[in-house]
């Protein structure tokens, strides 16, 4: 008989399931309706419901809501901090069975050797890991990458079984003014999936923009921004990341009516905050408190973000869809008390025999040696540009504050909460050094530095001391990459990220241990950021406004410039 065949026998009764999933109540995303009877499935497959059946295994799933397994649409997997396998075993036992991710982290660090490390990785991990094509890396012309990835780059990559399509095309200036390297990747990718990435982009040039093919966006923070996404043909993923916080603005959109047009994202979350709230499942119990039905939760979380990515194979608990279920003590709780990825039961004993793969990307941090003369600003005017801080946001205010000229040298002030930036390039190509000023962490004393700094991830320092910003950015070096907290000379905590200075090659439960050592620590510098390490990584991003900063220099996002020194 063959699995076609097979697969028909079963859903009729003729043959056993492999697995019945029996006692439970299955949610109908379409309906929302609840159904009872068992589920059969046959492999990695779903061939019956609403039916008596016999299996091989039958699991007793009385008194739980079957759910079909989330999927997260949009997110960097480097950005947990953990390898692929550490991230699978992290969050699938929370229901996600499918991860959209795009690896530009490390591709911004080791190129495609970066992604195809991803596209490998997702052969052997329980849950499914999809794999887009890196579009921005860089993501500007305004940093120090690693790595230069273009058109012809990225198309040997193409038709990998993980692929769908491009991934975020964040260079969204280089769309609508029509630059020819972003006119050649979009090109290649047409009649495909093409990810978005605009923030506050509206008007004619949202129209050019979705004009190029562009079907789906995560970068929404307002309501008011969202809907005209949406009236305008885009696919909008509400996001909840570690500190892109967009849940409370976009819930109000979610009804059963847009529903079907919205999807669920994390971009991203870190296994701290994935231990202490959760992943897709506490975007999926916040926005139920926020007063969304939970059919259009549940269906946003699997049904419409399937057919916003062309995953035609799942997203339901139906016959012939793939066998991704997640039993829940509730709808409204959404505690996963089983998940099926592809018909594989996810506990310890089916992560223990999946193979995995070396890790690449060792050795990556090649920053010069970092002195503290190194973060004085020189400067003959008083009159400065700030960045500003959007707790929750990626987000910044663009703010000009005045700060007194000493010995040639502006000074921290955190009395007033003005505190020294630095960005060190850290790929070993010309050695830069930028510095600004930063108001929002609060800190009073000491240092914070990061590899993990979007999307070239050179190396980023916020400080109060220059010498403990030295000894941060050196460190890092040192420990091949990761966070660093420093105080009056000394290490206060660290975690490192050998894997491209983005992962860790940890346990996930070591690595939040650590993360809590981390928080504990910048806390006692004074910092009032629930999640600094992050925040302070996307403020080197030059694709987000207002204000950020590379290794070339503060950028004025609005103008795509850097503003002259």
């Amino acid at each position: 008989m063959t699995e076609l065949e097979l697969r028909i026998a079963v859903g009729r009764g003729d043959e056993p399931a492999d697995i019945v999933l029996r006692g439970g109540q299955i949610l109908d995303v379409v309906t929302g309706a609840l159904v009872g009877g068992d589920v059969a499935v046959c492999g990695d497959t779903i061939v019956g419901i609403g039916a008596d059946y016999e299996g091989r295994e039958v699991i007793d799933v009385t008194g739980l809501t079957l759910v079909p397994g989330f999927i997260d649409t949009h997110l960097h997997i480097e950005s947990s901090l953990v390898t692929p396998f550490e991230f699978d075993r992290c969050v699938a036992p929370r229901g996600v069975t499918t991860a959209i991710c795009d690896p530009h982290e490390i591709a911004n660090v080791i190129g495609v050797d970066g992604i195809r490390y991803f596209q490998e990785a997702s052969r052997h991990t329980l849950m499914d890991i999809k794999v887009q094509l890196s579009s921005c890396v860089p993501s500007t012309h305004m940093e120090t990458a690693g790595a230069r990835i273009d058109a012809a780059d990225l198309a040997p990559l193409m038709n990998h079984p993980s692929g769908i399509g491009l991934a975020e095309f964040m260079n969204y200036p280089g769309v609508i003014h029509r630059d020819p390297g972003a006119m050649a990747k979009l090109a290649l990718f047409q009649g495909g999936h093409i990810d978005g990435h605009c923030p506050q982009l509206s008007g004619r040039d949202l129209n050019a923009y979705i004009a190029a093919g562009i079907r789906t966006e995560h970068e929404a923070t307002t309501a008011e921004e969202a809907l005209e996404k949406l009236s305008k043909g885009m696919r909008v993923l509400i996001r909840e990341g570690s500190v892109s916080k967009d849940l409370e603005a976009l819930a109000p959109v979610l009804t059963e009516a847009t529903s079907a047009y919205l999807c669920l994202c994390t971009d991203d979350r870190n296994p701290l905050d994935i231990g202490e709230h959760g992943h897709l499942d506490y975007m999926i119990r916040r926005l139920i408190e926020k007063g969304a039905s939970p059919l259009a939760v549940y269906r946003a979380a699997s049904l419409s973000a399937a057919e916003a990515f062309g995953l035609k194979d799942r997203g339901q608990i139906a016959p012939g869809r793939r066998a991704d279920i997640v039993a829940v003590d509730s709808l409204e709780g959404c505690h996963a008390q089983l998940v099926l990825c592809g018909g594989r039961v996810v506990n310890d004993a089916a992560f223990a025999t999946r193979q995995t793969i070396p890790p690449v990307g060792r050795g990556s941090v090649r920053a010069p040696l970092v002195r503290p003369e190194n973060f004085r600003a020189r400067a003959n005017r008083v009159e400065t540009d700030v960045i500003g801080i959007i707790e929750g946001k990626i987000i910044t205010e663009h703010l000009r504050e005045e700060i007194a000229i000493t010995d040639g040298d502006k000074r921290p002030d955190p009395a007033r909460d003005l505190i020294r930036i630095a960005v060190v390039e850290r790929h070993g190509k010309n050695g830069n050094i930028a510095t600004g000023f930063v108001k929002g962490f609060g800190l009073k004393t000491g240092a914070i530095a990061s590899t993990v700094c979007h999307d070239h991830h050179n190396i980023a320092v916020v400080g109060a001391d220059y010498a403990d910003m030295a000894l941060a950015a050196n460190r890092l070096s040192e420990i091949e990459g990761g966070f660093v907290v420093t105080q009056g000379g000394n290490v206060l905590a660290e975690l490192a990220l050998p894997v491209a200075g983005l992962m860790s090659l940890d346990p996930f439960e070591a690595v939040r241990d650590r993360l809590v050592a981390l928080r504990a620590a910048a806390r006692d510098l004074g910092v009032t950021l629930e999640e600094p390490f992050i925040q302070l990584a996307f403020l080197a991003l030059p694709v987000i406004p207002a204000l950020k900063i590379t290794d070339r220099g503060m950028v004025d996002v609005t103008k795509f410039e850097i503003i002259p020194g």
